[in-house]
């Protein structure tokens, strides 16, 4: 038996997300308020690499944390895109670098305790510079060796958690899924 929901009230709607509280009653009948975040969209994380191997991150400017953060270029789908289209979008936005060889790493839910929310790792090849990247968005684009990578974890400097999650998945080796076409 699993926990099943009695209620739900709307808190907070919007085109990307809504807040509920749903009454929920659990297996041993306990029953709470919980609190879930509602996405309308999932989100993908590319890890882009050149034929030298190294790995492209970028400083994204992050208000809520009011800081300037190593990430991977991500962000959500748009309506009716693939995974593999989200991606190679996202990383031309926040980049400007074309992709292909698209691989699907990973997909997970971050917080399944508190939202639907569904995010995908892909790791891709780096192609040629098609335009500039969002300078409202990113402060700069810079290569780095795994090394560097691997360094800048374990002395704390990747704060993301959907980076973090994304490059530890890589370098542990997870295999991949082939993208048709990309």
């Amino acid at each position: 038996m699993k926990p099943r929901r009695l209620g739900r009230r709307v808190v907070y709607t919007h085109p990307w997300l809504d807040l509920y509280v749903d009454r929920v009653r659990f297996p041993k009948g306990r029953l709470v308020d919980h609190h879930v975040v509602y996405f309308k969209r999932e989100s993908v994380a590319t890890l882009v690499e050149n034929a030298e191997g190294k790995i492209l991150l970028i400083r994204s400017y992050r208000y809520i944390t009011d800081s300037i953060e190593w990430e991977l270029p991500a962000g959500g789908f748009e309506k009716g895109e693939t995974v593999f289209e989200a991606s190679r979008r996202e990383v031309r936005e926040e980049t400007g670098y074309d992709t292909s060889g698209h691989r699907l790493l990973y997909t997970y839910n971050p917080v399944n305790g508190l939202s639907n929310k569904v995010f995908h790792v892909v790791h891709c090849r780096a192609g040629k510079i098609v335009g500039k990247f969002d300078g409202n968005e990113v402060k700069g684009v810079r290569w780095h060796t795994q090394k560097q990578v691997r360094e800048m974890i374990r002395r704390n400097r990747i704060h993301d958690g959907f980076a973090l999650a994304s490059l530890l998945l890589y370098f542990f080796g997870v295999p991949a899924k082939e993208a048709k076409n990309s």
